[in-house]
């Protein structure tokens, strides 16, 4: 297996919240298992809601001021179903699947997710109307962060 791809691999299992990935190939079969520990000491946001907590409880309840919920969008989340690069368009140039406001209907493709230099199409697996798009062109997507939202 190519040195580069192996590398690749690696650097998407360890950015993924996949734990093992396993790839049988003609030349041989490759194992990749993410240790746990080593990812928990990894994550740099860690300390931050520790030290939140400490701070609440020295300063008076009246002090502390309250977070609005977060809005739950509301209509038919459409979600990625594999790690990859997200987008809208089958090539730069090219004009996007969908747009806001776009009607689309179940089986239609919506947007393409890049995996290991394989173009995925998602398709719609329900007829409405885009009201959101919440991938962004180019980015990263994990597996089962919601692209869209169908109404």
């Amino acid at each position: 297996m190519d040195l580069r791809k192996l590398k690749t691999l690696i650097d998407l299992v360890s950015e993924s919240n996949v734990s093992e990935l396993e790839i049988t190939e003609a030349e041989g079969k490759v194992r990749i298992v993410k240790a746990g520990t080593t990812v928990v000491q990894q994550v740099v946001a860690a300390p931050v809601p520790a030290a939140a907590p400490a701070a609440a409880a020295a300063a008076p309840a009246a002090a502390v001021p309250e977070l609005p919920a977060p809005a739950v969008p509301s209509g038919h989340i459409v979600k990625s179903p594999m790690v990859g690069t997200f987008y809208r368009a089958s090539s730069p140039g090219a004009k996007p699947f969908v747009e806001i406001g776009s009607t689309v209907k179940e089986g239609e493709t919506l947007c393409i997710v890049e995996a290991m230099k394989i173009l995925n199409e998602i398709e719609a697996d329900k007829s409405g109307t885009i009201t959101r798009i919440l991938g962004e062109n180019g980015q990263a997507v994990e597996y089962g962060q919601p692209l869209f939202i169908i109404e």
